[in-house]
């Protein structure tokens, strides 16, 4: 008997094929599109969904690949830039927490409700337990939660922390790392619950990781081959094959 992966055993009773259901979180988590942008793609291709289903598909499969797809990425570099960024969600505003490696790759994102000590120590426990690794330097703004979390943690006490201003440029790294969150942010129209946000940065910024351009540290050929790879590795995190 063959034995079939929980994923691709979680595509049955759809009355679509998974590589449907795949391509269609792809395109949603990979282009500034809307549910029903993604459905007129999807009509186009003789697939008639509508954009609710759509919605679905992202909700249920979006987190499953990326968790698979977290799996498959490179060890995080020895020095992080971490930054947050305000998001309103209900009228009320939240903090986007986000950390990235010298390399640009974000390590992880965490929506919270605060912006205090309590929320960087918890975004530091977090980020500690999926790298599964110390860095050798912390880059952070002047806020004061920062260093007030790191002498908190045993694992932070002796790792170098530099706190620069925005005016230094030192942090352009997790800056520009904001960039496309908020260009979904506007497309989506922002975001409405915490939730289904946190779930989708999560989904969003694995997907982001794999795709990210850097067309200008390849030639032509190598950008093909190294896009090659990319769609290799996401179809495998979606366990479509055999």
């Amino acid at each position: 008997m063959i034995a079939i992966s929980p994923l691709r055993n979680a595509y049955r009773g759809y009355r679509f094929p998974g590589e449907v259901i795949a391509h269609a979180v792809w395109l949603y988590l990979r282009f500034p599109l809307s549910f029903r942008d993604v459905e007129e793609l999807l009509v186009e291709r003789g697939v008639h969904v509508s954009y609710e289903t759509v919605r679905c598909w992202v909700a249920k499969f979006g987190p499953q690949f990326a968790a698979e797809l977290r799996k498959r990425e490179v060890r995080p570099g020895r020095v992080w830039h971490l930054d947050e960024m305000a998001v309103r969600i209900g009228g009320k505003p939240h903090w986007v927490w986000r950390a990235v490696d010298e390399h640009g790759a974000t390590l992880d994102v965490l929506l919270q409700e605060h912006r205090d000590t309590e929320a960087a120590e918890r975004f530091f426990q977090v980020l500690l337990g999926h790298a599964d690794a110390t860095p050798e330097r912390i880059h952070t703004d002047k806020l004061g939660s920062y260093a007030a979390a790191i002498r908190r943690l045993p694992e932070l006490v002796d790792v170098d922390h530099q706190q620069v201003r925005s005016a230094q440029r030192c942090n352009n790294r997790v800056e520009q790392a904001h960039q496309p969150t908020r260009i979904r942010e506007r497309r989506m129209g922002r975001f409405r619950c915490t939730v289904s946000a946190q779930r989708f940065l999560a989904s969003f910024t694995r997907t982001w990781n794999l795709f990210r351009p850097r067309r200008r540290s390849y030639t032509a050929p190598q950008h093909r081959i190294a896009l090659q790879e990319r769609f290799a590795t996401w179809r495998v995190a979606a366990e479509l094959r055999p």
